[in-house]
C-alpha cells in the first residue's frame, strides 16, 4: 500500500506513535497494585523466601552448579550476608540462602556494599520476591474483574488468541519469572482455564501491568451505541463490514500505521497492521479488509 489514491489528494502517511498519541484519563485500575513493591535491602531479615524461576541459578552460586540440585520451582530463604573482597579489592556482599532440604548457597552480588546501601534495592536474577507474590494473591486471589487483552496463554504456557471485554476469574496467584513477578490462573465466564503474566512494582514489563490487563467495570457499558453483534465481533477480535473506526480499534487494536486520502466526496483511510491486517475505510466505515 502507499499513500496515495487515484484520483483524490492524499496526505502524509500516520505512524502508529500518531496514532496512539492522546490524552488518557487516570483509571482507579492505574494505582490499584501501586503499594505493592519489592522489599528494600536494608529491611531484609533472615527467613526472607523467594521462589527459584530458573536452574540458571545454580550457575551463580557457590557451591557450583555441578553439586546443586535442581532449584527450578522452589522456595529458598535468606539467612545473612558477609562482606567478602573481590578480586579488585573492593567490598562486595555475599548472600547465604538455605534451600528447602536445608542446604545452604551463596550468591555473590559483584556489588559493593555502599552501592546497595546508596539504592537499597538488590535483584538478584531467577528470583522472585515471595513477599510480592504474596501480596499481589491476597489482592486478587478469587476476584472477578473484566479483562482488557485477548493475549492469553493456555496452561503449558503457549500463547493464543482469546478473548477481550469479557468477565474472568482470578483463581489462583503463583510467583513467575525475572520479567514477570506473577503469573494469574484464570477463568472466564465458561470455565475456560487460561493465564496471563503479570507485571508488579518495578518489572520490566510494564505494558502488562494491571490496568492494561483488567478493568473493575464492564466495558460494554462505555458503548451502548454498539449493537450486540458488533460486539461479538469485537470480543472476538474480529472486523467486518460497515464497523466504524472505532469500534475496529475496539476490535483489532491501533494500527502500525495509517494511509489517508481526501477525495471529491469522501476520505479515504487504510490502516496496516504489523500481522499483515489491512483495513479500508470510506467515510468512516469498513469497505474492505483483510484479517
Amino acid at each position: 500500500m502507499t499513500s496515495c489514491f487515484t484520483g483524490i489528494e492524499s496526505t502524509p502517511k500516520i505512524t502508529a506513535s500518531d496514532v496512539k498519541k492522546q490524552n488518557i484519563p487516570v483509571k482507579e485500575e492505574d494505582s490499584f497494585l501501586s503499594e505493592i513493591k519489592p522489599q528494600p535491602f536494608s529491611e531484609w531479615e533472615k527467613g526472607k523466601r523467594f521462589y527459584v524461576s530458573d536452574d540458571k541459578f545454580s550457575l551463580l552460586t557457590l557451591p557450583p552448579a555441578s553439586s546443586a540440585k535442581e532449584l527450578s520451582g522452589s522456595v529458598i530463604t535468606y539467612d545473612s550476608y558477609t562482606e567478602i573482597s573481590d578480586i579488585s579489592g573492593n567490598h562486595i556482599l555475599e548472600l547465604t540462602f538455605f534451600t528447602e532440604d536445608g542446604s545452604s548457597l551463596s550468591y555473590r552480588t559483584g556489588q559493593t556494599a555502599a552501592a546497595i546501601r546508596k539504592s537499597d534495592r538488590l535483584d538478584i536474577p531467577f528470583l522472585v520476591e515471595m513477599s510480592v507474590v504474596d501480596a499481589v494473591r491476597e489482592k486478587l486471589e478469587g476476584k472477578k474483574y473484566y479483562i482488557m487483552t485477548p493475549s492469553w496463554y493456555d496452561t503449558n504456557r503457549q500463547a493464543f488468541q482469546g478473548r477481550k471485554f469479557v468477565p474472568v476469574t482470578i483463581k489462583h496467584v503463583l510467583p513467575g519469572n525475572g520479567v514477570y513477578s506473577t503469573i494469574l490462573e484464570m477463568e472466564d465466564e465458561n470455565g475456560k482455564p487460561f493465564i496471563l503474566f503479570l507485571s508488579v512494582a518495578n518489572d520490566l514489563k510494564s505494558l502488562r501491568g494491571f490496568s492494561s490487563l483488567f478493568s473493575f467495570t464492564d466495558p460494554r457499558k462505555n458503548f451502548p451505541q454498539i449493537t450486540d453483534e458488533t460486539w461479538r465481533n469485537i470480543i472476538n477480535g474480529k472486523v467486518a463490514a460497515d464497523m466504524t473506526r472505532q469500534e475496529c480499534r475496539l476490535a483489532l487494536g491501533s494500527p502500525a500505521s495509517v494511509d489517508r486520502g481526501v477525495g471529491y466526496s469522501s476520505v479515504r483511510e487504510i490502516w496496516t497492521y504489523e500481522n499483515g491486517v489491512y483495513l479500508i475505510f470510506e467515510d468512516n466505515l469498513l469497505r474492505s479488509y483483510r484479517q
